[in-house]
């Protein structure tokens, strides 16, 4: 079975794979590019510990309604790990055996690991965050000021991270104003003492702090004619700007932010340290050493020759 077709519920019936089997889901799937980074880590580790020969990394699409009766069936073919993406997160929370305990206050799900009683469920995009503003940005959240835009499940998974890692402030930015209540309700009892307030893109608060690290956690920007989620211009002048997206590398909010000659980043060393954790649960492999394969395997898949 080649890792780079696109397989579905009725491949995964007939699964007879020998060796240990990975796989990352969602609807759509086709445009993934963890394969190729799981893959070329795999292949690196199998040169020095062959016991890693034998594994493989598959994308599955699964529709919604699919997704119960598909980690049924992952389990029973007994993949050793699943990675879920978009919209499978949340809907598989309340469907793992047992959630880690950093992974609860996000209310969603990445990363499955196979025990006998069922799936364990795991969330990595926080440690894919930090690493990631790390690597490309020098920042670290902690005391630092966070503006984040949205209020989806991205924005919720950053949101907790950021407050977990003591950032100085938190700032949420988001145009439904329903979607935004239920985000700072699920916040606020982890802020403690940590500034956290809410308000509409279109019309910043006086009193946003100068300095702050702009993150966003919406869609806009995928395609080409979005218009980028904030207008840059009318915040206090941040310190850095940050797009979870990474294709297209550079967004209509980076291309504001070269503009006004701020520090940005896009999402593709998010995804890589994400990923690198992942394998790390499921292998034991630190997340450390795989990561920089991983960023050029995703390099690679992103710009093929």
């Amino acid at each position: 079975m080649s890792a780079d077709a696109v397989l579905t519920l009725s491949d995964l019936e007939s699964w007879s794979r020998p060796g240990t089997s990975l796989a990352v889901l969602g609807q759509p799937i086709g445009h993934s590019i963890s394969p190729a980074m799981h893959n070329a880590a795999l292949a690196d580790i199998a040169i020095s510990n062959p016991s890693f020969a034998d594994w493989r990394y598959f994308r599955f699409e699964i529709p919604p309604a699919d997704l119960p009766r598909a980690l049924e069936l992952f389990h029973a073919k007994k993949f050793r790990g699943l990675n879920l993406t978009v919209p499978h997160k949340v809907l598989a929370f309340d469907r793992v055996a047992t959630v880690a305990e950093a992974a609860r206050p996000v209310g969603a799900v990445n990363t499955l690991l196979w025990e006998a009683r069922g799936w364990r469920g795991h969330n990595t995009d926080g440690y894919g965050l930090v690493g990631a503003l790390r690597q490309d940005l020098g920042c670290d959240l902690a005391g630092k000021h966070v503006i984040l835009l949205g209020a989806g499940g991205a924005a919720r998974s950053a949101g907790v991270e950021c407050l977990r890692r003591n950032c100085a402030s938190l700032s949420i930015a988001n145009r439904t104003r329903e979607n935004l209540d239920a985000l700072l309700a699920v916040l606020a009892p982890l802020a403690g003492g940590i500034p956290l307030r809410g308000f509409a893109p279109d019309t910043p608060p006086a009193g946003l702090p100068a300095g702050a690290v702009v993150i966003n956690a919406t869609s806009a920007g995928l395609r080409a004619a979005d218009p980028a989620p904030i207008e840059l211009q009318r915040l206090p002048r941040p310190a850095s700007v940050f797009d979870m997206i990474y294709n297209p590398p550079q967004t209509p909010l980076l291309r504001a932010a070269a503009a006004l000659g701020l520090p940005h980043a896009n999402g593709l060393s998010m995804l890589v340290h994400q990923g690198a954790k992942s394998l790390e649960i499921w292998s034991g492999i630190p997340a450390g050493g795989t990561a920089p394969v991983m960023q050029a395997a995703a390099r690679a898949a992103l710009n093929p020759k």
